[in-house]
């Protein structure tokens, strides 16, 4: 099969992209099916919980856990239409909602683990949202400019190192995402680091970002350079993204807060999250 599309280098043909339709991450779509079954098995219990609360932020923060989800799982189970005549608009909408929703957790919980001085949730809630929902929107733009307006394939996989555009984005995106976690780490080193909320959960997962970051970095510009080695290692931290993030965000930001409340009003976590204004004690 042979098609072309428009990008900023003139006609770039399917074959150049190296796109496998036969090639299937399977991992991906079982890990967001189960993830989805376990958030539908303990809905019941965790919306009994955050009534019983009356979080705002949890409340926001879990809804949008579970739509971020389903785009997931969407997006994993028709991974087909990356490369099938006719769907490489739906695709690209598809996955850049889905990018742009994780996304908006990721900006959203370092919002969170850098916040200091508000005195109630809703202030928090305010000021985190406004700040991630600049940092996405702009981000969205500028993929969607890509996109939309270059035809630069920036959902498609394997595409090669002749896309400088592409790699160019990426190497950018992780650059200040592993620059961003890294400063958190700084800060947890440093003088100013009673600003912050951090216990040890919260650290490894500082710590795991950073790794994840500085490794897709390593390999979008493995992957500028020409290296087969690069297209790989991409195609591999974007599987374990899309398969591990949301789980991973899962365990460590809100499992403690759907256990049960006495083990919650004896755990330290939920008492230094409370402190930092995670929480509130009224629908206000």
């Amino acid at each position: 099969m042979s098609r072309s599309v428009e990008g900023p280098e003139g006609q770039i043909h399917v074959e150049d992209l190296n796109l496998n339709c036969n090639e299937y991450d399977t991992f991906v779509v079982v890990s967001s099916v189960l993830f989805v079954l376990y958030l539908a098995v303990k809905a019941k219990k965790n919306i009994k919980s955050i009534c019983n609360r009356g979080s705002c932020i949890i409340v926001s923060y879990y809804a949008l856990l579970w739509i971020v989800t389903l785009l997931n799982l969407a997006r994993s189970v028709l991974q087909a239409w990356q490369c099938t005549p006719g769907k490489e608009v739906a695709w690209n909408m598809l996955s850049l909602f889905t990018a742009s929703g994780m996304l908006y957790l990721e900006i959203s919980l370092m919002a969170f683990l850098l916040n200091n001085g508000y005195m109630n949730a809703m202030e928090t809630l305010a000021h985190t949202s406004t700040v991630s929902g600049i940092v996405v929107c702009m981000d969205t733009l500028l993929k969607a400019i890509y996109v939309f307006g270059f035809g630069v394939p920036l959902f498609n996989r394997t595409v090669g190192s002749t896309h400088t555009f592409l790699w160019g984005l990426w190497i950018i995106h992780k650059l200040l995402l592993a620059a961003a976690y890294g400063f958190i780490l700084f800060v947890q080193f440093s003088k100013w680091r009673e600003k912050l909320p951090l216990r040890q959960t919260f650290y490894n997962y500082v710590v795991v970002m950073f790794i994840f970051n500085a490794i897709t970095l390593f390999a979008c510009g493995l992957a500028g350079t020409g290296a087969g080695l690069g297209n790989w290692l991409y195609n591999f931290t974007v599987m374990c993204y899309h398969a591990l993030y949301l789980p991973f965000l899962y365990v460590t930001f809100l499992a403690d807060f759907f256990q049960e409340e006495d083990f919650l009003l004896d755990n330290a976590y939920y008492s230094e999250m409370k402190d930092a204004g995670f929480f509130d004690a009224d629908w206000e």
